[in-house]
């Protein structure tokens, strides 16, 4: 089964504190895992420890003596595969960019939903070592959005986009635009994410742990 990802701007869509979830293409699940570690910003290398099939619940009950841990649920959609992050991720994760090198595509979908300032959810994608377009997916200018950034071409296709869509537009709820913004970039990027695997069913897993 597949689904786009306009379901991640549901409340606690995939656990409490929001989300954190990235896309590849070019990648398997192993290297998404083992670029991900590397692109953390800790002084001592990590290493990808695998831990058996889970589901979001029974990782975080793994991972609970010590919630600063970073976990990983892997998979793959069609041509995507992808990486949700479980733990203590927020703040974690340096530039993505280099997760995309040698042609790969690396999207990233991230909402530190319980944050008190609060952030916005956040889109970026990548290829190759490039950032193609990036904004917040609420298009908040009191977050400084003012225009989709990246590649010029691309982004101003992206923002075109939004515009047709009627976004932004400051008449709707933070969750309404939050999910049309999801839809468009699904959309235009051929994005996909399955929500009952994710949700409710079982996944390989991976701890991020100190090397």
């Amino acid at each position: 089964m597949t689904d786009g990802t306009t379901w991640l701007a549901e409340r606690q869509s995939i656990a409490f504190g929001g989300y954190h979830v990235v896309l590849a293409r070019g990648l398997s699940p192993q290297e998404l895992a083992e670029r991900l570690a590397a692109a953390l910003r800790y002084d001592t290398e990590h290493v990808v420890v695998p831990v058996g099939d889970h589901t979001g619940a029974s990782l975080l009950e793994l991972m609970e003596d010590d919630y600063d841990d970073i976990g990983l649920r892997l998979g793959s959609v069609g041509d995507w595969t992808y990486a949700v992050a479980y733990g203590g991720w927020q703040a974690e994760f340096g530039p993505l960019a280099p997760v995309s090198r040698d042609g790969a595509h690396v999207c990233l979908l991230e909402y530190e939903e319980e944050n008190g300032k609060p952030v916005p959810p956040q889109f970026a994608y990548f290829q190759d070592g490039r950032l193609l377009a990036a904004f917040n997916l609420h298009l908040d200018r009191s977050w400084g959005y003012e225009k989709v950034d990246g590649d010029p071409a691309t982004a101003a296709r992206l923002q075109e986009r939004l515009t047709a869509a009627g976004l932004p537009d400051p008449e709707r709820r933070g969750r309404e635009v939050h999910r049309a913004a999801l839809g468009v970039v699904e959309e235009f990027f051929g994005l996909t994410l399955p929500k009952g695997p994710i949700v409710s069913g079982t996944l390989p897993a991976v701890l991020l742990e100190p090397a």
